[in-house]
């Protein structure tokens, strides 16, 4: 594959994630493209560390520490989201912003 063809499907991961990040209300869905949005960006980092130096580890290390960031984010976040529906039945965005009381 090509550098080019790599970031290609990078900004394509991007543009998605962000065309969900800003027209869903579903707080889930706003997640969804925030991961999506974060993909594209670790897919991008990660072509243009293989292209730039291939031989080293440096690279491969952190893309593995920002997937595993990822996951980690992903689990907190549905657990807030799953805490907030229980108690007080919130999924949407506009509801979650009035919760400042």
């Amino acid at each position: 594959m090509t550098l080019q063809l790599l970031l290609l499907l990078a900004a394509a991961l991007f543009s998605v994630g962000l065309f969900g990040a800003l027209t869903q209300q579903s707080v889930v869905m706003l997640m969804m493209g925030l991961e999506l949005m974060l993909g594209g960006l670790i897919v991008a980092a990660a072509a243009v560390w293989h292209f730039v130096s291939p031989t080293a580890a440096d690279g491969q290390v952190l893309v593995v520490v920002a997937v595993t960031v990822m996951a980690v984010e992903m689990a907190v976040g549905f657990a807030v989201v799953t805490a907030l529906f229980r108690t007080r039945e919130v999924d949407m965005t506009d509801m979650a912003a009035e919760l400042r009381e």
